[in-house]
């Protein structure tokens, strides 16, 4: 995990790393069923807990502790939205996904940061950029889930994850205001890890 994260210029929290905002998901399947709908949905938040633990056990084998506790803050908040799903569909264990029957295009779900989007120095401020991306990404998705719709259950469940997104977007964005910017020279390390064979 060696790609960096940029600290850009601006102030603004909209100014994202380019390496973690990635291309918005494109719906690849409506799923015709509720059931289906909200399997796909877990299916996401389950993929998010993962990705938020790996990069929390990466910032941990750096000593990156106080990064490593906010992953892992993002992988609780992840698993309470999975078992969130789990409880309202009744749900004991999460149903299995049909090869091929991701609603969403490409490998990673629509709300999973790149596995390569960490530095070993990120800081705080990045650890947040990757979230907001994520959490725009699934707001978008499920949005775009919403229009594709063919039967109402779906196409309001949609609507409901939607705008639940959107509440994420809106906390990432007051957790990115207490948070300072790093400076432009954050990952400049001046004693680099040295690997040997």
């Amino acid at each position: 995990m060696s790609a960096a994260p940029t600290s850009g210029a601006s102030s603004s929290h909209d100014a994202q790393p380019a390496s973690t905002i990635g291309a918005p998901a494109a719906v690849a399947t409506v799923p015709p069923t509720l059931d289906a709908f909200m399997a796909q949905a877990l299916a996401m938040e389950l993929e998010a807990v993962e990705r938020y633990t790996d990069f929390a056990d990466s910032m941990e084998t750096h000593n990156n502790l106080e990064v490593a506790s906010m992953f892992r803050t993002m992988a609780g908040y992840e698993s309470k939205h999975a078992e969130q799903i789990m409880r309202d569909m009744g749900w004991t264990e999460a149903p299995a996904l049909p090869p091929g029957s991701q609603a969403w295009s490409g490998f990673d779900a629509p709300e999973t940061a790149s596995i390569d989007a960490v530095h070993y120095l990120m800081q705080p401020w990045h650890a947040l950029q990757l979230a907001l991306a994520a959490e725009q990404r699934a707001e978008a998705f499920f949005g775009a889930l919403a229009a594709a719709a063919t039967t109402d259950a779906v196409r309001r469940a949609a609507l409901e994850l939607q705008a639940e997104e959107a509440e994420h977007v809106a906390l990432v964005r007051t957790w990115l205001d207490k948070v300072p910017q790093p400076d432009d020279d954050w990952a400049v390390d001046p004693d680099p890890p040295r690997y040997t064979e």
